[in-house]
């Protein structure tokens, strides 16, 4: 619905921003850690959000930049990890930490996450693990076709083993095609080169 507010940030509260756009004050909520990047109360602000709507609220949850956006909503399809807690997990880790903790099957640094138990931590090690990419390490590939590395994802592939067989794949691709035939072959052969055929 909404992919991002740009405006003048108002204030905060406890875990909520408020942001002035055309005379109407956006609240809201937004992890601890993310607040830190917003400037003083009168600067200019853009944040990326997402909207949580159910038949007795409609939340609007707003993060830093896409990657951490792309965070909380993969931090949701965790088994018992609400909008609520995703928020609280995602303020008490760095988003390297995190990346780093899932990537290394650290199950001990992410028990230390406030509010983080032993079976949730060891549900999001299985249901993560290869799910996040920090945009600074991203490839070129990552930022060319993101589109097809999150499609590979969907089908639950790795995004970083995604990413490089679509790097791999990319060089053998022929001359004359339309970006369109070009997208089609990597697809195809990224696909290959995943499952080793």
């Amino acid at each position: 619905m909404f992919n991002s507010i740009q405006g003048v940030f108002n204030g905060k509260s406890t875990d909520s921003v408020f942001v002035l756009t055309g005379g109407v004050e956006w609240e809201i909520s937004m992890p601890l850690s993310d607040m830190e990047s917003l400037p003083r109360a009168g600067g200019e602000c853009r944040i990326f959000t997402w909207m949580y709507h159910r038949e007795d609220m409609m939340k609007l949850y707003g993060f830093a930049d896409e990657t951490r956006r792309n965070t909380f909503l993969e931090l949701l399809k965790v088994e018992g990890i609400g909008p609520k807690g995703a928020l609280k997990i995602m303020g008490g880790i760095r988003q390297e930490e995190l990346e780093r903790a899932l990537e290394t099957g650290d199950l001990a640094r992410l028990e230390a996450v406030p509010g983080l138990g032993k079976k949730t931590a060891q549900k999001m090690l299985l249901a993560l693990k290869g799910k996040l990419v920090h945009a600074p390490e991203a490839s070129p590939i990552v930022s060319q076709y993101g589109d097809l590395v999150e499609a590979l994802a969907e089908m639950g592939y790795d995004k970083r083993a995604a990413a490089e067989a679509i790097a791999l794949a990319e060089k053998d691709l022929p001359g004359g095609l339309s970006s369109d035939e070009k997208e089609k072959l990597l697809f195809k052969n990224a696909i290959i080169q995943l499952t080793g055929n």
